[in-house]
């Protein structure tokens, strides 16, 4: 049995303009923020690797960090996979409308590597920096957590996880006594001199949110199965809608059936959303560096 690490890498990067965001370069020596989620994964005891890409990406993503990666774990006791996100890849009985043009979101995104979950998993974004911190959490989780139906996330602060360069899509999380109690997707985030704002809303930026990094056991994967087949017999999802984590652990909460692990992170979340936001990233990374919480040859400390 393994403790896998589920990296959901087939985004488009729409807002990102030309090239795939997930692989542009923000170390010292290229690496990608990938890398930086790779490296502090292993460091905290995850022993297997689920790349969740695009078909038509394979090349590109293999080239860029795969065989790398591959390289890097050669020698030790960790397996790598890769999977694919397709639009027709549909449970028994439904098929892909031909009008459909992207895939299903984040839910179908984990399916896609059921074949190769043996045991407990963390899912993450690929383009998200997420920091030691929460991965030394969420590993921790998954040793001790004896209840099948209890899962964990990542919280972390809102105004820790804010662009400088434009609108988040944030879930924004309620809690009691360091458990999830709602979850709501909430888009176009902005930072505001005196705090963050969605379409005239203030929010506070002190409120815990999730950055789509989660704890999961095996049996999370039954219910994401279930979710999705409710998901698809609705005829309104079938052009655009998306099956997201966030939203199917929202709708299995209020009705009780699972228990959501709030683990609090301080660390502060950065990424590429938009292309001037890369400046930023690789100056973070270089600040780190400098600190001494990586090295300047990424792997060389494993």
């Amino acid at each position: 049995m393994h403790t896998s690490l589920v990296i959901m890498a087939a985004g488009l990067g729409s807002r990102f303009g030309t090239g795939i965001k997930q692989l542009e370069p923000v170390g010292l020596h290229d690496e990608i923020i990938m890398d930086y989620s790779i490296h502090d994964a292993i460091q905290a005891g995850f022993d297997q690797l689920i790349f969740i890409i695009r078909k038509d990406i394979e090349a590109d993503f293999k080239a860029r960090i795969g065989n790398r990666i591959e390289q890097v774990v050669q020698d030790k006791e960790i397996a790598i996979h890769y999977c694919f996100q397709e639009m027709d890849d549909l449970p028994q009985g439904f098929t892909c409308p031909a009008t459909r043009k992207k895939p299903w979101g984040t839910g179908q995104a984990v399916l896609a590597a059921k074949a190769y979950i043996d045991g407990p998993f963390c899912v993450i974004n690929a383009d998200d920096y997420y920091g030691k911190h929460a991965f030394s959490m969420i590993y921790d989780f998954l040793q001790t957590n004896t209840d099948p139906n209890t899962c964990c996330m990542a919280g972390f602060i809102l105004k820790n996880t804010l662009s400088e360069n434009g609108t988040v899509t944030r879930g924004l999380c309620q809690t009691k006594n360091d458990f999830l109690t709602s979850i709501v997707e909430t888009h176009d985030i902005e930072k505001t001199p005196e705090g963050a704002q969605s379409h005239g809303q203030t929010i506070d930026v002190h409120s815990h949110v999730s950055m789509n990094m989660w704890g999961f056991t095996q049996a999370f994967l039954p219910l994401l199965e279930e979710g999705f087949k409710t998901f698809l017999s609705d005829p309104k999802n079938h052009e655009t809608g998306e099956y997201l984590l966030p939203i199917w652990i929202g709708d299995l909460l209020k009705e009780n059936r699972i228990k959501v692990k709030v683990l609090e992170t301080p660390d502060t979340w950065f990424g590429v959303t938009y292309r001037e936001d890369k400046p930023v990233v690789e100056k973070s990374f270089r600040a780190l560096i400098k600190q001494g919480v990586y090295p300047e040859n990424l792997y060389s400390d494993l």
